[in-house]
């Protein structure tokens, strides 16, 4: 494997910068590894080689000629199948949007592009982000590198597992209930969830309006950073977009500086149903965090018990009624048009050959909830609980300045493990969810290795809102001892592929024994 793809974005965007390697050869060297792994990874759905490479090319000229560039000029990024991108095919990892083109760039497509990061493709993703393991794709499942036999996490899968394999260095997803940091959990990378409206939703096709935010992947807190400040900000054509500054987050990232922060600790995500590995190095992580200078505190947070069922009200409510402009007349898929059915069955028809099942699952959930007579009784106070989850948000802020939890309750579990089990599934999402209903901003960052599977486990850090750049005070802080006790970032051991897997990951596990390898 190419020495060069293990290099962070900010190394590579600086060598970029220099003259010491160009972006062609960065974008080759992703290309190759691509080829070489993700036939067995499945992370990308669609690979942009020839566009990618004339891209690249036009950022070397960019900086040959001395022209001004983004801090990413020429770094290779991971797009996630929700975001469109004018040329590129835009599925949502669903058959009824099986080649279609669109003709306009997303928001956030258009700011990476105007940073001159280069597009590799589009990833991989449970069907219109309804999953927690991207088993749920019309193309098959993405599989988690550390085990291949293993989910990757979802909605965002692909993305996640393209950073593990060291397929791209960046990648973007979107979070409507956790679709970024469960999968950064799973896999070992960052993930992070802006603030509602902190980031453009404008050409990101919708699950959930009021809860999905676009949001960067990374396999460093640094590089985290940089991303988020590429494609934050105000956008005119995203109603919900927030009119104003950026947090300072590469900054935050830069400093790490946690001394005299007040942490919560939210007691209700812990107990009966959390892995004791998730458990160990959670308390390990905490420990560290009091040693650089935090204050720990415990807080409750007595409604975040409900913001599963209320969820699960909530974001079907608004499938029901985002999905239903997947109707056969306007693009995507038609089946039955052969002049024997009604524009009604051509309708019915290509819903039910388009739609997985729990996307049909969903639908008829929210239909359900929405409907007259239950409205009230579903939906009206699911939103009720949703008020109550802020409020409970707003008590903990007023007393500390960060909230941390778990990221999952679990490490990666076994592809086909949970899949006949929509319960067992949605409870992966069990510690993100009450950040998209309030819309505060969140994050997960790896902090080890469970014990007894040698996975990765996350740490989840909540900031109010518009308070992004402290997860990255946090983030940071953790990271640069940890990686000092690892001798690198917690991505950079996992088991490579094809190669034959690396004997890291076991000296890691030897070496973190009961702590978190020697950090404290």
């Amino acid at each position: 494997m190419s020495t060069l793809i293990r290099r962070t974005a900010a190394e590579l965007a600086a060598a970029i910068a220099s003259g010491e390697t160009s972006s062609v050869v960065a974008t080759q060297a992703c290309l190759d590894r691509i080829a070489a792994v993700d036939e067995t990874i499945n992370a990308f759905l669609y690979v942009d080689t020839d566009r990618a490479l004339a891209r690249a090319a036009a950022v070397d000229a960019k900086i040959a000629a001395g022209e001004a560039v983004g801090p990413l000029a020429g770094v290779p990024l991971a797009l996630k199948d929700v975001f469109t991108y004018a040329g590129a095919p835009t599925t949502c990892g669903s058959k009824i949007l099986q080649n279609w083109i669109p003709p306009y760039d997303a928001t956030v497509t258009r700011r990476l592009l105007d940073a001159d990061i280069v597009i590799l493709g589009k990833t991989n993703m449970d069907e219109f982000a309804m999953g927690s393991s991207t088993e749920n794709s019309a193309y098959g499942p993405t599989r988690n590198p550390w085990d291949t036999d293993r989910i990757p996490g979802g909605s965002g899968g692909g993305s996640a597992a393209a950073l593990a394999a060291f397929e791209a260095p960046l990648a973007i997803g979107s979070d409507t209930g956790g679709s970024i940091r469960q999968p950064a959990a799973v896999t070992g990378t960052v993930g992070v969830k802006p603030t509602y409206g902190g980031t453009s939703r404008y050409g990101l096709v919708a699950m959930a309006s009021s809860l999905d935010q676009p949001g960067p992947c990374a396999r460093t807190v640094l590089d985290a950073a940089l991303l988020h400040e590429v494609i934050a900000g105000h956008d005119p054509c995203d109603s919900t977009s927030i009119d104003a500054p950026v947090p300072p987050v590469v900054d935050a990232a830069r400093s790490g500086d946690v001394s005299g922060l007040r942490v919560g600790i939210v007691k209700e995500f812990a107990g009966d149903g959390y892995a004791p590995g998730v458990e160990q190095r959670f308390g390990e992580a905490v420990e560290l965090l009091a040693s650089l200078g935090a204050e720990i505190v415990e807080v409750s947070c007595p409604h975040f018990v409900y913001a599963l069922p209320a969820y699960y009200l909530i974001m079907p409510s608004e499938v029901s009624s985002n999905l239903a402009k997947f109707d056969a007349m306007r693009f995507g898929l038609r089946v039955g048009d052969d002049g024997s059915h009604s524009a009604e069955e051509v309708m019915a028809l290509t819903r039910e050959a388009g739609f997985g099942a729990e996307v049909k699952r969903r639908i008829i959930i929210g239909t359900y909830a929405l409907s007259s007579g239950y409205y009230d009784a579903y939906y009206g106070q699911a939103q009720k609980v949703r008020t109550l989850i802020s409020r409970d948000f707003d008590a903990a802020f007023s007393s500390v300045d960060v909230l941390v939890s778990p990221s999952t309750p679990v490490t990666a579990f076994g592809i086909g493990e949970k899949v006949d089990d929509p319960l067992a599934m949605y409870m992966n999402d069990l510690c993100t969810i009450p950040s998209n209903l309030a819309g505060n901003a969140s994050a997960s960052f790896p902090i080890g290795l469970a014990p007894e599977d040698g996975l990765p486990v996350g740490l989840q850090v909540m900031a109010p809102v518009l308070a992004d750049d402290r997860l990255y005070r946090v983030g940071a802080a953790l990271e640069r001892e940890l990686v000092s006790a690892w001798g690198g970032p917690l991505s950079s051991m996992c088991p490579e592929l094809v190669e034959g897997r690396s004997e890291q990951p076991s000296a890691l596990r030897q070496a973190q024994g009961t702590d978190l390898g020697g950090a404290r």
